[in-house]
């Protein structure tokens, strides 16, 4: 057992009308539970109040991948650029994963964004 890995959990806390809403989906979806959420979590639409304790942490995620991006750059446009003195294939992978991720919720939240501009627009126009 001790040479087994287990994935991280993710716990959060929910009323009772919230508890019962969720399992008449999951039930209704005919998913396991586990599966269900994931699903949710990574397909859903996303719509976030455009305001600076949603917004400045994004910006804080993106800058910092950009800092990576650059040392990056550097590194192999370095003068004495060497294979030893090059990210590894891991680090490079790894950063891919985190730009492509990051770059997926982004355009998640600007389509939902965008949903709710267009909703803002045809009231407007009523």
């Amino acid at each position: 057992m001790s040479n087994k890995h287990k994935n991280p959990t993710i716990r959060f806390r929910i009323t009772d009308a919230e508890r019962k809403q969720i399992e008449a989906r999951v039930l209704a979806s005919g998913m396991m539970k586990k599966d269900y959420f994931v699903r949710s979590c990574i397909c859903n639409c996303i719509c976030v109040v455009g305001k600076k304790e949603t917004i400045y942490p994004l910006v804080q995620t993106v800058n910092a991948l950009y800092l990576q991006l650059l040392q990056m750059q550097k590194a192999f446009t370095a003068p004495n650029c060497t294979p030893d003195t090059l990210p590894s294939s891991e680090a490079i992978k790894e950063l891919q994963t985190e730009y492509t991720n990051m770059l997926i919720a982004i355009i998640d939240l600007l389509d939902g964004a965008k949903y709710l501009w267009e909703e803002y627009r045809h009231e407007q126009q009523s």
